[in-house]
This record gives structure tokens, sequence and C-alpha cells, in this order.
């Protein structure tokens, strides 16, 4: 089951303490340490991109009905594709904010299934009201992520073989999932229409 990200000199640790367990995806780096004065071989470490090591305990959790991800405003925009749930046009981070569907001041929770992404102009408009008082509407419902698909936001750029891993985690009716199918398509039509 998927836990986290680490970095490749915190995976080259694993590899080197014994506590990889098996290792799939690519080799993305490969780690050269010193030379042996017995044999005159340097050590080299090689460092695939999904290690398995023995962390039953972190992830018992996870997989709990009552498990919830953390909330962050980075995971809610990767959530919702750094696209405004009002107005459905696409932001960079700096232009959007947290928007709650049912505002703090009515009794609404800071929640995955009580929030959105919003452009900080929908949001200045829609204030501390529900979109059906204010008049708009949502162009998706909010939904709270698994741990597999929190991973996958938090990650900055997921290789293809990563993908593909965390993707065989995701819930079959999982937005995020169509979401990757429909660009790994659109990727795949690009590259056949190149000629050389």
């Amino acid at each position: 089951m998927p836990i986290d990200w680490i970095s490749y000199k915190d995976a080259a640790r694993c590899y080197h303490a014994g506590l990889v367990l098996y290792s799939c995806g690519n080799l993305i780096y490969r780690v050269r340490g010193g030379v042996s004065g017995l044999t005159g071989l340097q050590s080299v470490i090689e460092v695939s991109s999904i290690i398995a090591t023995p962390s039953e305990t972190q992830s018992r959790f996870h997989h709990l009905p009552s498990y919830t991800p953390p909330l962050t405003n980075k995971t809610l925009f990767s959530r919702d594709d750094y696209v405004c749930m009002y107005c459905g046009n696409a932001f960079v981070r700096g232009e959007l904010s947290r928007d709650h569907v049912r505002p703090v001041s009515q009794q609404g929770e800071d929640i995955w299934s009580n929030v959105v992404t919003a452009c900080k102009r929908c949001n200045n408009y829609k204030a501390g009201r529900t979109p059906e008082q204010a008049g708009m509407q949502l162009i998706a419902v909010p939904f709270v992520p698994t741990h597999a698909e929190y991973v996958f936001l938090r990650g900055r750029r997921v290789l293809a073989d990563q993908m593909a891993f965390l993707k065989a985690h995701f819930p079959r009716t999982s937005p995020l999932r169509a979401r990757v199918e429909d660009r790994q398509e659109m990727l795949t039509m690009a590259t056949a229409n190149v000629a050389l």
C-alpha cells in the first residue's frame, strides 16, 4: 500500500539499512559511495521509483473507515485541479483560496467534504453565504480523498510507474481516477500525432 513520498537520500538509507523488502518501478537514481580499500570497487546503491519497507505500523490506520487525511490548501487545490469550483477557470496557486461551502459563520466545518477551491474573486463575492444564498452553483461535489489519493495529491512530479501504482489503489468511482485516465489518454493521443 502507498504510504508516503520520501527523498532519494532516505530511500538510499533504507536500502543500506536492509529495510527494502522489494522494489518496483524504474531505476531513478544510482548513488555512488566510497571505494573499498580491500577490493578497489566503488559501492553503488540503485534506487527504484517505488520501494516497499516493513512499515505496517504506519499504514494500519490509513485503511480504517474513520481515517481522514489532513486538509491543506496544497492538497485541496490539487484535488480540485487548481480550478475554481464556481467559475470553472484554472488559476495558479497564489490566485486561489479555500472556500467553505457551508460557511463557518453558519456552523460549517473545515473538513474535506465542506471545502472547495475558489478563486479570490468568487470567494469574496460568495462571502459568508451558502452557494444557494449567493446564487452560485458548484461545478463539482467536494469529496474526502482516500490515503492513496492523498499521496498522489501531495506528489509534485509523479512518474508514470508511480502513477500506475497509486491509481491501482484509487476507488473505482474516484473523480481523481477519471481525471488521471483522461490526462493519460490525452498524452497518448498527443504522442501518437507526432510526426518524425
